[in-house]
């Protein structure tokens, strides 16, 4: 159940998976940073991830104490004939997903995979970006893609127009990917010579932010048709950001964007975030982003540990 909203709520539609090129594979974790994923193949070439949002390790706390329930232990301060009592709710509603994202995150440096989680609103020209992403990317990176959407696999067919392999995650009520949907589907992704993993997450400023899938790059794309005051609105988004992408530059001028305070704004949310202004539609600023993917996986598999 995602943390801010209350999506993915007992009973709702569980996320399917789809590949109809690659349905059989089974990746497993043995606790060295590997993953577990056990789909379950059907008929209709369709992959549904038996999926139990109603978590009992992350999501409920329990009191487990052992003390006699006629004589609880009173809260600091209070008589000791008083019934109330102070429980410390210390287990973190999230463990369970940070804990398969650092699965996950093992699994891609095993794999030398560099791995981006792409985030935007809706309409910011995010299937787009990583389309003229795909195509520009030069030898000998190639990537392979998890798509995340509510319905349709409308993106993913876009994407797999350029020739890469590409996963559709259908989340149904769910406004977000989760470390262990992108666990699962890795089973269905071809990674035979891929270096890059692209996740674009759904459309959501809000509840994404909060769920770590354990990519290396966390890339957030602002376009300049949606307001220079959107990094101030939507803070724990863009805080979370390695790699900010100002999209569609071409149009600032139409929309009136003041470009300098989206800077701005950007330098007071996430000062520590790079940013690239660009245009996937005319390509203007794609080679400086492109260059910027080869350096950092560069930088991954020079710091990989070797093994003989």
């Amino acid at each position: 159940m995602c943390t801010d909203c209350g999506c993915g709520l007992p009973g709702e539609n569980p996320p399917t998976f789809s590949n109809p090129k690659h349905p059989h594979d089974h990746p497993h974790s043995h606790g060295d940073g590997h993953v577990h994923s056990h789909p379950h193949s059907h008929d209709e070439g369709h992959i549904h991830d038996h999926h139990h949002p109603h978590s009992h390790e992350a999501d409920q706390i329990h009191d487990h104490s052992h003390a006699d329930p006629q004589t609880p232990a009173p809260a600091p301060g209070l008589p000791q004939d008083d019934p109330r009592r102070t429980l410390n709710v210390r287990r973190a509603i999230l463990e369970k997903n940070d804990r398969l994202a650092e699965r996950n995150r093992g699994f891609f440096l095993g794999r030398g995979l560099l791995a981006l989680n792409v985030l935007s609103a809706p309409g910011s020209g995010k299937t787009t970006f990583l389309r003229e992403t795909l195509r520009a990317l030069p030898p000998p990176l190639r990537a392979g893609v998890i798509v995340g959407d509510l319905a349709t696999d409308n993106d993913a067919q876009r994407l797999r127009d350029t020739g890469a392999p590409v996963v559709q995650i259908t989340t149904g009520t769910v406004c977000h990917l989760e470390a262990e949907m992108v666990a699962r589907a890795l089973g269905q992704l071809d990674l035979s010579g891929l270096n890059v993993l692209i996740i674009e997450n759904v459309g959501n400023l809000v509840c994404p932010a909060s769920y770590d899938l354990g990519e290396h790059l966390r890339v957030v794309l602002l376009s300049v048709t949606e307001g220079e005051d959107k990094p101030l609105k939507y803070p724990p988004m863009f805080q979370a950001a390695d790699v900010v992408i100002l999209s569609k530059s071409d149009l600032a001028e139409v929309c009136g964007c003041d470009r300098a305070a989206v800077r701005q704004n950007l330098r007071q949310i996430a000062p520590n975030a790079t940013v690239f202004e660009l245009s996937a539609r005319t390509g203007a600023g794609m080679p400086d982003w492109i260059n910027f993917l080869v350096q950092k996986h560069r930088v991954m598999t020079d710091s990989a540990p070797k093994h003989p």
